[in-house]
C-alpha cells in the first residue's frame, strides 16, 4: 500500500541534489517545529523517530545524506496509547485527515495522519515500534527531546533484518556523530549497556543486531577517508565488545541452540512498512 505518491517536496522532474534535498528538509522541518508547538499546547508526550530524526541529530554529517540522495519520506513519531486521543485532535488541530484503512486494521498500535497542504504523511506508532523485532518505548519516550533517545534511534536501524544502504548510512552518521557509553544512558551518549543487555535477553536481538554491525564494518569505508572510517569501526567494536560480555539468559541459551533453524524475526508486511 503507498502512502504518498513521488517524493515528498521535491516537484516532479526536479533533479535530486544537495540543494533540492536542503529545500525538502527546510520544509520537514517547519511541518515539525508546528506539530512539536502544538504537542507542548495539547499536553502531549510524542517523539521523532525515523529518518528526520537522524538528519536533526547529527547536523555534522548531513552532507553524507545529502551525497547517498536520501530523501525525507515522511515523518514519524512514536507516542503512549494513554494519549493517542490527544494526539489525533493535536493532528485534526492542524488541519490533516487520516488513513481510515490503517485506522481500522492498526489503530491500537500505529496511526497514519496527511498534511493539508504538502505531499507529507505522518506515521505515529504507538508504545512499540513493530518491525522485524520490536522496540519498546514505555517509560522510554522523556529520556530525550524531540526525538527518541540516541540508543532508541540506533536500535531502529539495527532489528531491520534485510538492511539497505540507506539504512547503514544513518547507522554511520550517528556513530560519527557520538560516543558509546558504556555504564548507562546519556542524551549526548549512545548507551551501548542498553544494546548489550536486549541481546543478551533475546538471541533473535542478538543474531540481527551483530549481523547489521558487521555489515555497516564493511560498509564504512565506502563512506568515509580511512581516519573516520577507523574511528566508526571502534565504536562499532565497542559496541561488539558490550555485546559479547554481558552474560546471556538462559532464554537466550535455548534458543541459539536452535539457531536458523527457526525464523528468529518478524516478516514485515509491505503495508506495516508505509
Amino acid at each position: 500500500m503507498m502512502i504518498a505518491k513521488g517524493i515528498p517536496c521535491i516537484p516532479d522532474g526536479t533533479e535530486i541534489n544537495e540543494k533540492s534535498l536542503k529545500k525538502q528538509e527546510e520544509i520537514f522541518l517547519k511541518v515539525l517545529d508546528e506539530i512539536m508547538n502544538k504537542a507542548k499546547e495539547f499536553d502531549v508526550t510524542i517523539r521523532i523517530v525515523g529518518s528526520l530524526a537522524f538528519r536533526i541529530k547529527c547536523p555534522d554529517y548531513r552532507y553524507i545524506e545529502y551525497e547517498n540522495q536520501h530523501h525525507l519520506a515522511d515523518i514519524d513519531f512514536i507516542t503512549y496509547s494513554k494519549e493517542i486521543i490527544k494526539v489525533q485532535d493535536l493532528f485534526f488541530g492542524l488541519g490533516w485527515t487520516e488513513n481510515q484503512n490503517i485506522l481500522r486494521l492498526f489503530g491500537d498500535k500505529r496511526r497514519i495522519f496527511y498534511h493539508p497542504n504538502e505531499n507529507i504523511h505522518s506515521d505515529i506508532f504507538i508504545d512499540k515500534l513493530r518491525f522485524c523485532h520490536e522496540i519498546d518505548f514505555k517509560k522510554r519516550l522523556k529520556i530525550d527531546y524531540p526525538t527518541v533517545s540516541l540508543i532508541d534511534l540506533l536500535l531502529g536501524k539495527l532489528q531491520i533484518v534485510e538492511i539497505n544502504k540507506k539504512d547503514l548510512v544513518d547507522t554511520m552518521v550517528l556513530l560519527s556523530q557520538f560516543p558509546i557509553s558504556k555504564i548507562g544512558n546519556n542524551t549526548d551518549e549512545i548507551d551501548g549497556h542498553y544494546l548489550a543487555k536486549l541481546c543478551s535477553e533475546d538471541w533473535g536481538w542478538w543474531k540481527t543486531a551483530t549481523s547489521n554491525i558487521e555489515k555497516t564494518r564493511k560498509f564504512t569505508n565506502e563512506c568515509f577517508a580511512k581516519n573516520d572510517a577507523n574511528k566508526v569501526k571502534e565504536k562499532l567494536d565497542t559496541l561488539s565488545r558490550l555485546i559479547e560480555e554481558k552474560p546471556k539468559s538462559l532464554k537466550w541459551k535455548i534458543r541459539s541452540k536452535i539457531g536458523e533453524k527457526m525464523k528468529w524475526y518478524r516478516e514485515v508486511e509491505e503495508v506495516e512498512r508505509g
